[in-house]
């Protein structure tokens, strides 16, 4: 049975655990050291939380809360679920938990993008009970840009 619980503390398992998951979940970015972890663990208003199956962490999941002028936010972010533990249901888990502390925060929605080629990723957030928004997603390469505007 898969348990869900949030990351509270730097430990050498955490660290672990994300140099596992991430590269799981794109090869376009660094996997965390442990100052980065240590500091999103402290970034107030973004919760990790980790999916076990026993005492192994087979996923994790960020949510991040940010009041603006419009009301509070709620994202989903990075969730990843170790490619072993894939059927488990840590991933619906995971997200599960993530609503219910958005909601618990006080948010009235909750937003994440999802890639169209992670298909599984796609049903499972559809079953749980997102919609696909019609909108357009903008980036802005800060490290592509040269700094200029």
């Amino acid at each position: 049975m898969v348990r869900i619980e949030p990351a509270s503390e730097l430990t050498d398992e955490l660290v672990a655990a994300f140099a596992r998951l991430i590269p799981q979940l794109t090869d376009r970015s660094r996997t965390p050291d442990r100052e980065q972890l240590r500091r999103i663990l402290e970034t107030p208003g973004t919760t990790v939380l980790v999916a076990r199956e026993g005492e192994t962490i087979v996923g994790a999941l960020t949510l991040a809360l940010v009041l603006i002028p419009t009301g509070l936010r709620a994202w989903i972010e990075d969730v990843v679920v170790d490619e072993a533990a894939r059927g488990l249901g840590a991933g619906e888990a995971l997200t599960r938990e993530a609503i219910r502390l958005a909601s618990e925060a006080g948010a009235r929605t909750v937003d994440l993008t999802s890639r169209p080629g992670r298909s599984a990723a796609n049903r499972l957030y559809e079953k749980v009970g997102f919609q696909q928004r019609e909108t357009n997603v903008y980036r802005y390469d800060l490290a592509g840009s040269n700094g200029s505007l």
